[in-house]
């Protein structure tokens, strides 16, 4: 073997990244999820969904 390996350190950084990562998906999730652009697509979306519904009922009521 040409170099000795360290069992322990690699156990303290991969803990150290894994407690990391995880105190910033929290934050990165609220931002991504509550941003403003979700909400303006969700009530374009919306208003798109009762306009085609109301153009279709009207459409079933004079047929």
């Amino acid at each position: 073997m040409p170099h000795k390996t360290r069992p322990m350190t690699g156990l303290l950084v991969f803990t150290g990244l894994n407690v990391l990562l995880l105190q910033t998906v929290t934050p990165v999730y609220d931002f991504v999820c509550f941003h403003p652009y979700w909400e303006r697509r969700r009530e374009r979306r919306r208003e798109e969904r009762e306009a085609a519904s109301f153009t279709d009922s009207a459409v079933q009521s004079t047929a």
